[in-house]
């Protein structure tokens, strides 16, 4: 398959790679385009979205495109496989490349943008030539971002399998491994990898359909039907990182009981297909794996593992793939 194809060359160039680029264009811009949340190097938010033909009277971040205003909500977009049958994850980016923008402070009347962008390894071969496509040919994108306005031109958009790229920050450290399993949970995905020595073993690679959106699910059906209570998703979110005191126990425990069987459940699925946690070193990367580290510590089919404690991670794997694929012509 393409994915195929595209790991394998990735990973020669890979073999040859240094951490030190110079001349690094400033205006590369990697976006992780996740089914929950929308993430860049330095800005996460929710991947939902409001439309209105008037300017909203009050809030802040809203975007003007086209004659339309958009601002961000915390209701996200249904799960969508292929996110380029609309606009609205293009939106989404026009934000995110809006929030970078901000910081960069460029000084070009038209600013060139090379996008780097990702999907779940079992999406990647079917999709990816489609999804880069998403972003090109639109020709020069003049949106407002509140007070300021910007004018792009996304000159380039290259994607790259998730779950790879997100230990990428680490992958000098996978190298000395016999044997390391990649998972990521995401919002709808669960991506696994294996590497071995730091190749990628591509018989040993996919996606399930378990990330925490799933599990938001099971918790808000069962609260409902036990409680009578409606429960959102940054309720679960805040139960789950003892963030909060707003809710009796009995619910707490059950949203904790859930995310334990939920992670339980994964394991199992895994080992159904003959990937065994506890054997070899077990990375796991991705919002999810963030939100459910209590539970994967305290799950016994799991070893232990190393966590990639960082939101963004693929959005930098993203960047260094992106920068390495350059380098190798």
């Amino acid at each position: 398959s393409f994915y195929f194809v595209e790991i394998t060359r990735i990973q020669v160039v890979l073999n040859k790679y240094k951490p030190n680029f110079k001349g690094v264009n400033a205006m590369l811009i990697s976006i992780d385009h996740g089914n929950k949340q929308i993430k860049t190097i330095h800005k996460t938010f929710t991947s939902g979205l409001c439309e209105s033909d008037t300017r909203p009277p009050f809030g802040r971040d809203v975007l003007s495109y086209n004659g339309k205003y958009y601002t961000l909500s915390d209701q996200r977009i249904p799960y969508m496989r292929d996110k380029t049958t609309d606009e609205r994850f293009f939106i989404l980016t026009l934000f995110a490349i809006g929030f970078e923008l901000r910081r960069m402070l460029p000084s070009e009347k038209t600013v060139s943008i090379q996008l780097c962008v990702g999907l779940p390894p079992a999406h990647y071969g079917t999709l990816y030539r489609k999804f880069e496509q998403y972003f090109l040919d639109r020709g020069i994108l003049d949106f407002q971002l509140d007070e300021e306005t910007f004018s792009v031109h996304i000159t380039e958009a290259e994607c790259f399998p998730q779950a790879y790229a997100a230990v990428m920050p680490v992958f000098q450290n996978l190298r000395q491994m016999p044997k390391a399993v990649i998972v990521d949970i995401g919002g709808f995905t669960a991506d696994y990898l294996q590497i071995k020595h730091g190749e990628v073993d591509l018989s040993v690679c996919d996606s399930l359909e378990n990330g925490v959106i799933v599990l938001y699910n099971r918790i808000r059906s069962k609260i409902n039907a036990d409680f009578d209570m409606l429960l959102d998703e940054s309720d679960i979110d805040a139960i789950l990182m003892d963030s909060t005191q707003e809710y009796v126990e009995p619910v707490c425990q059950i949203v904790r009981e859930q995310a334990q069987l939920f992670i339980d459940d994964l394991a199992g699925k895994l080992r159904e297909r003959m990937i065994d946690l506890r054997s070899g070193k077990t990375v796991f990367v991705g919002g999810g794996s963030i939100l459910l580290r209590k539970q994967i510590e305290a799950c016994s089919k799991i070893g232990p593992a190393l966590f990639v404690d960082e939101l963004s991670a693929n959005t930098r794997g993203y960047e260094l793939l992106y920068r390495a694929s350059k380098l190798g012509g």
